[in-house]
């Protein structure tokens, strides 16, 4: 599983489509981080600001590796 699948499946529990929209980007752009790009610097920005306003407690280093937990 990609870092970004997790964050959208387990952090938010949405859709792709759900997904774009918090973040400000298209569902391809998500589609495109989910099978291997990686979202940039601002987008990472606003996924961390819409975790916050939904009072999701946020780890950063979700970006980068998936919870040992999730990783299967």
């Amino acid at each position: 599983m990609s870092a970004i699948r997790h964050i959208r499946t387990n952090v938010f529990k949405v859709n792709q489509t759900g997904f774009a929209s918090l973040a400000g980007v298209t569902q391809a752009t998500v589609s495109r981080w989910e099978a291997g790009g990686s979202p940039s610097l601002d987008e990472m920005q606003a996924i961390r600001k819409a975790a916050a306003e939904r009072g999701i407690e946020w780890n950063d280093a979700w970006f980068f590796e998936v919870p040992s937990e999730t990783a299967a």
